[in-house]
């Protein structure tokens, strides 16, 4: 046990320190006063309506979440499954030293009884695959219409081949490596593409914040390919690696430098008092209770929310 939680701690560490790494050299290049005084003078109304629009693509990734419990038999009310989603997010970004978040959710509905560790860990695996695939797709998109990156001519091709054959790879892997799970394909891909469309809003919101009046499609672009890499576990949040693509696709995009990283401290900003929320959860638990061993539970035979 002392050794998981020693590795679990020098993974983290080593996370902080790449973050911290790739923010010193991001500060190098831009000044930072600049970006500070960007962020500090944004509109406090338009960050609110981030915030909003944030939040209710996390909402929604609850449920696509609870779509793939459902393929597997484990049935959550929507209550819980959302409050398991927040404590989630909130191990995940702060107490990752001790226990990841998707590891304390899939431990914490194993010790109820919810469902097998294999079954409940593809589960969780497959819907960052989802959110992975539709994100993908938006950055092909995104690229396509946008005029500037047209006149890169190895780009354009790229991206049209990369739009047509996401979504069918995606599909393919599903039916290939989870294939229990291969019925609610389509009604999870259809949450991801709202998850994902709410995340944009809260890019452009953020953008409308700072002040940025032009190029709102190369912001979100960088944005959307910012986020993909933001996936693979280098940073704590995504931080410093959102940054350091924009700071070196700054040389080929109209972007204003100072803006640019404002826009994802911003980001990295609302993502973490979003991440907050979890405690909420922690000072106030909210167990699901078993509808068979609670008759307060039943009504008419049936489990109520």
């Amino acid at each position: 046990m002392k050794n998981i939680k020693f590795k679990n701690l020098s993974k983290w560490l080593l996370k902080f320190g790449l973050s911290s790494i790739a923010l010193f050299f991001v500060f190098k290049k831009v000044e930072l006063n600049r970006i500070v005084e960007i962020a500090l003078s944004s509109d406090p109304f338009y960050l609110a309506l981030a915030f909003l629009a944030f939040n209710s693509s996390k909402i929604i990734s609850a449920f696509r979440l609870n779509q793939f419990y459902k393929a597997i038999k484990v049935n959550l009310t929507e209550k819980y499954n959302l409050t398991l989603y927040y404590l989630s997010m909130f191990y995940n970004l702060f107490l990752p030293g001790s226990i990841g978040g998707d590891a304390y959710k899939v431990y914490l509905l194993k010790q109820e009884g919810k469902g097998s560790l294999k079954m409940l860990s593809l589960a969780t695996v497959l819907d960052r695959v989802s959110g992975l695939a539709l994100l993908v797709f938006f950055s092909f998109f995104l690229v396509l219409v946008n005029q500037e990156l047209q006149q890169l001519n190895y780009l354009f091709p790229f991206a049209v081949i990369g739009l047509i054959l996401t979504l069918p790879s995606y599909y393919l892997f599903t039916r290939l490596f989870f294939n229990s799970f291969s019925s609610k394909f389509w009604r999870t891909t259809h949450f991801s593409f709202w998850v994902q469309l709410g995340q944009l809003l809260c890019a452009y919101f953020i953008l409308i914040a700072i002040g940025v009046e032009s190029h709102y499609l190369d912001y979100l672009v960088l944005f959307m390919v910012s986020s993909v890499v933001a996936v693979f576990p280098f940073s704590i949040g995504g931080i410093g690696a959102r940054e350091l693509v924009f700071l070196y696709a700054h040389q080929y995009i109209a972007i204003d430098e100072s803006q640019a990283i404002s826009f994802t401290l911003l980001f990295f900003s609302t993502l973490a008092s979003s991440s907050f929320l979890g405690l909420i959860f922690i000072a106030f638990p909210y167990k699901e209770r078993n509808p068979i061993s609670d008759p307060n539970l039943l009504s008419n035979g049936k489990p109520l929310d």
